[in-house]
């Protein structure tokens, strides 16, 4: 169905770092902005370079993560759809994935933006549901296409009963509200099985597959539609 795009930092003498490493830096320092401008750049390149070699195959969703810096600075509208347009990708095709944190911090300044975004035909995703305030008034407030329910609730299905009454009960609100859920973190057959029981949408996971370089993502994606 689709990828998000994940980042990592090839340091000449710590090897490979992951974003826990130095994304609170980046965060603090204000280089979140550029380096998440680099990010989309390169997502989208990467999804429409895909689509060309696979003309034939089933349509598929890139996902880049929003740091609440990126959604305050005004022309963010203007900024993505440059970048659609030097990607020469549907808009669509993106997914924007924000953190319960950052709509925490949402000023109305932000839900324009948001709203802006959403008119360009771009998906919005509530990034590690559960980990913040859990409000499912953001559903209300903020026009959110998919709720991706936070990997250490999906952690505990099957075993413990709080975590799989939590994840049945989110499913069904989303699903009462319009919008889409998505299980982070699912590892086990079980799990997946479980969450296709309780009528989940999509599931992500090392189950499905580990993170992968985009050469070695091409390898494994379908070259046409299935008969």
């Amino acid at each position: 169905m689709g990828f998000e795009a994940l980042l990592r930092w090839q340091h000449p003498k710590r090897g490979l770092l992951k974003p826990s490493a130095f994304m609170p830096l980046a965060e603090e320092t204000d280089l979140i902005v550029p380096i998440g401008g680099w990010v989309l750049e390169e997502a989208c390149g990467q999804a429409k370079r895909w689509e060309e070699e696979r003309p034939s195959a089933p349509p598929t969703t890139i996902e880049v993560n929003l740091s609440s810096k990126q959604l305050a600075r005004r022309g963010l509208t203007r900024t993505i759809e440059e970048v659609l347009r030097r990607a020469d990708m549907e808009a669509d095709r993106l997914a924007l994935d924000i953190t319960e944190t950052t709509l925490i911090k949402a000023s109305e300044d932000n839900a324009r933006a948001l709203e802006a975004l959403k008119k360009l035909g771009i998906r919005l995703h509530l990034d590690d549901f559960g980990t913040g305030y859990s409000s499912l008034s953001y559903l209300k407030r903020f026009p959110v296409d998919r709720v991706n329910v936070d990997k250490s609730f999906v952690k505990g299905l099957g075993e413990n009963a709080t975590d799989t009454a939590l994840v049945r009960m989110i499913i069904d609100l989303c699903h009462t509200l319009g919008v889409e859920v998505l299980a982070e973190g699912v590892e086990t057959s079980e799990q997946a099985a479980l969450l296709r029981d309780m009528g989940c949408d999509v599931g992500q996971g090392y189950y499905f597959a580990r993170p992968l370089l985009g050469e070695e993502l091409a390898e494994r994606l379908p070259k046409a539609l299935l008969p």
